[in-house]
């Protein structure tokens, strides 16, 4: 896949491992389970949304922006790694973040906003009820009228050319995949903004790779499997490639969300239990712990077999941990 009409700035460590889940595959008593660690990706603690901020903040430095504004919750690994990946660029961050309406101690000072602030990004806290993506772009004409130059990501970085990231991550997983001589059956990721199962989606279509089930954290199945083939048409259209008839349909699972985003699970805790216990592999409660709890309720259903072997990408957001302490 040719990236090079694509501005890029270089933040993410990669190729990112891919791990063999030995003793949690052989607890579970299923098919073979296998970790992607993009939680491995290096700067700001590292996490997925460094493959999309390449892209993203790449445009930014073409388009000769000085300042980047991106929404998100309060505890966003989102906004974490933007913070993290302008402060290496040179560039001015504003954060526009949501705060929860079961806000806690830890979740106000901690985590990832604890270190939003260390990175130098500025902070604009709004209530649960605003908009922020309207906040944002009022923030942005000030800075213009200001005479700044703003740049303007969507929440998760999850649009077209963020989502190259993902695309690209896809040609990685198959590369890898051949040199360890393995056969994955399909991958497992979480799915909130939809970009990173998109991209992935629109990777694999490319290259007639595997299935990409997205788990939810949020939102139905229709509501996240919809917005997951629009994110990969739109990569698509990018990309060059016909849209919708290169990715049929996107598969998401919803019964893992629970009673809403960021609330916590008796599956999400015992997703975060077992990785650790058995692993040593370091979950967060919002995205990846749901997600895991997902794929080990796949490992454990009747669907795959002991001769089959998923692929768990981790999306990062350890750091979110620190936030959530009562959800461990």
């Amino acid at each position: 896949m040719d990236l090079s009409r694509f501005p890029r700035a270089a933040l993410a460590r990669l190729p990112t491992p891919i791990e063999p889940l030995a003793r949690l595959s052989a607890h579970l008593g299923g098919p073979r389970l296998w970790v992607k660690r993009d939680d491995l990706t290096g700067l700001g603690l590292g996490g997925n949304k460094l493959r999309k901020l390449e892209f993203l903040l790449g445009e930014a430095r073409a388009q000769g922006a000085d300042t980047v504004l991106t929404v998100g919750a309060l505890q966003s690994n989102h906004a974490r790694q933007t913070a993290a990946a302008c402060a290496r660029l040179g560039l001015d961050c504003e954060l526009v973040l949501r705060q929860s309406s079961h806000a806690s101690e830890a979740y106000l000072g901690n985590g990832n906003v604890l270190l939003d602030r260390l990175f130098g990004a500025r902070l604009h806290l709004l209530q649960a009820e605003q908009s922020r993506e309207e906040a944002m772009a009022a923030r942005a004409g000030a800075l213009r009228a200001a005479g700044r130059r703003p740049y303007c990501i969507p929440v998760g970085g999850s649009c077209g050319l963020g989502n190259l990231g993902y695309a690209a991550c896809a040609g990685e997983i198959l590369a890898q995949a051949r040199e360890l001589s393995l056969r994955f059956t399909a991958v497992v990721v979480a799915t909130g903004s939809g970009g990173t199962q998109g991209g992935l989606l629109a990777g694999m279509a490319r290259k007639r790779g595997m299935p990409v089930i997205g788990i939810a954290v949020e939102g139905t199945r229709a509501e996240q499997a919809a917005l997951a083939v629009e994110q990969a048409a739109e990569t698509l259209r990018l990309l060059g490639a016909e849209s919708r008839p290169a990715v049929v349909a996107a598969e998401v699972l919803d019964d893992f969300v629970g009673p809403g985003y960021a609330r916590p699970t008796g599956e999400m805790r015992e997703a975060l239990r077992l990785a650790a216990r058995f692993e040593g592999l370091v979950l967060d409660p919002v995205y990846t712990g749901k997600a895991f709890a997902g794929l080990m309720a796949l490992a454990r259903s009747s669907r795959f077999t002991r001769d089959d072997a998923l692929l768990f990408v981790h999306t990062g957001g350890q750091p979110g941990l620190f936030g959530y302490p009562e959800a461990v």
